[in-house]
């Protein structure tokens, strides 16, 4: 099938699934509901320590066992989200995107009923199977717009926002009402992701001449980006996932983590924010070296956490430049190619490092100091914003 036919195909099948009137293409609204259908696939990752949190206290699982789920979870967005880059091109997006929303919803609705570790592994990596191939999707029309980097900022401003109300919400419901209110926040999402696609426009594969196109590619630094967003993501969320468990460790109360928690994403809107309004203004090499430097100094300060004052402004900061940093790094691999096709591999990279930060942990901690989680965290964050010069540099220059 050509480009042309692809693309007639996709306005066909959108019209099929849509007769209510679409938003504006590059609106303010379209990146929102855009952001919303990615994050429906991936928002398991927004609550990750009310998940592993529930899965400890709510099935009785061990630490390791919750995290390896997790992990399992992840490791299978990042295998979707990799077949979603070769699919973005010949699939009418919006007819595939509706099809793997309520498969998710089955999915989750299935989770309920487990109560043993392994199934729940498998089931879980199939979901995040599912969910990896809408968010490259997703990820390859976002893509798709202009001011990319617009577009990844609200989907951070999503994520952060009501993953934080998810964090705060959550955990204390748990204990009184069992895991399955994780599965049912899940499923709520996904239901509002499935509504809001009625709303989105066709968002075409613009047809070009593929010989240009894949010599405009920059290799080098675009993997550079995708190594510098893998272990971002990864030292992010080794911590983030047991950080209830780091901060009762150090003798604090779900009463002064979980809001700090919910605060802390809830500022990460601000990282997104600021996304969105600077765009491309002071370029990218510096906000993105000075946003993950931070990140690592606030890192570093979880050594302190018996503090509850220092908990809390460490999370607030990560809060804060988690979200600015990573939705210019996903944009980056976007800016590499406007089909789309790298947005989904730095999808790819962003899943595996999710994935792969807290198997790390749970393979190292088992119950004890989580000192040096930290220390590795610390160098992990400190060589990606090394690593993010180059490619942030060099679209500076071509700018």
């Amino acid at each position: 099938m050509t480009q042309q036919q692809q693309t007639l195909s996709s306005t066909a099948a959108t019209n099929r699934y849509r007769r209510l009137p679409a938003a504006t293409a590059d609106s303010t609204l379209a990146r929102l509901m855009l952001a919303f259908l990615a994050t429906a696939g991936l928002f398991y990752v927004n609550i990750m320590p009310a998940l592993v949190s529930g899965l400890i206290e709510g099935r009785g699982f061990s630490a390791r066992e919750a995290g390896i789920i997790g992990s399992c979870n992840v490791y299978g967005a990042a295998v979707g989200a990799f077949i979603a880059i070769f699919l973005v091109k010949k699939i009418p997006w919006k007819t595939a995107s509706a099809s793997l929303l309520l498969l998710l919803i089955s999915i989750d609705l299935s989770s309920m009923l487990l109560d043993n570790p392994l199934p729940m592994m498998l089931l879980r990596a199939v979901h995040g199977l599912t969910g990896g191939l809408l968010v490259g999707i997703a990820f390859a029309v976002m893509a798709r717009c202009g001011q990319v980097h617009k577009a990844f900022g609200m989907l951070l401003l999503v994520q952060f926002g009501l993953g934080g109300l998810g964090v705060m919400l959550l955990p204390p419901l748990v204990p009184l009402y069992g895991s399955w209110v994780l599965f049912m926040a899940l499923i709520a999402f996904s239901l509002t992701a499935l509504l809001m696609l009625a709303f989105l426009p066709a968002y075409p594969l613009v047809p070009t001449d593929p010989t240009k196109a894949k010599a405009a590619i920059q290799y080098r630094p675009l993997l550079a980006a995708i190594l510098a967003i893998f272990m971002f993501q990864a030292a992010n969320m080794a911590l983030y996932a047991y950080i209830i468990e780091l901060g009762e460790q150090a003798g604090l109360n779900l009463a002064v983590i979980s809001p700090a928690l919910g605060v802390s994403a809830w500022l990460g809107l601000l990282g997104s924010v600021l996304v969105i309004w600077l765009s491309t203004r002071l370029g990218r090499a510096l906000p993105v070296f000075i946003s993950i430097i931070i990140t690592a100094i606030a890192t570093y300060a979880l050594h302190y956490s018996a503090s509850a004052s220092i908990f809390w402004l460490a999370n607030l900061a990560v809060g804060v430049t988690w979200a600015f940093s990573i939705a210019y790094l996903l944009g980056v691999c976007a800016e590499f190619d406007k089909a789309g096709q790298m947005a989904a591999l730095g999808g790819f990279a962003s899943k595996m490092g999710l994935a792969s930060g807290p198997l790390f942990a749970a393979l190292i901690i088992d119950g004890g100091s989580y000192s040096g989680l930290i220390n590795i965290a610390v160098v992990l964050l400190v060589l990606a914003a090394i690593v993010a010069l180059y490619p942030c540099r060099l679209l500076d220059k071509a700018a």
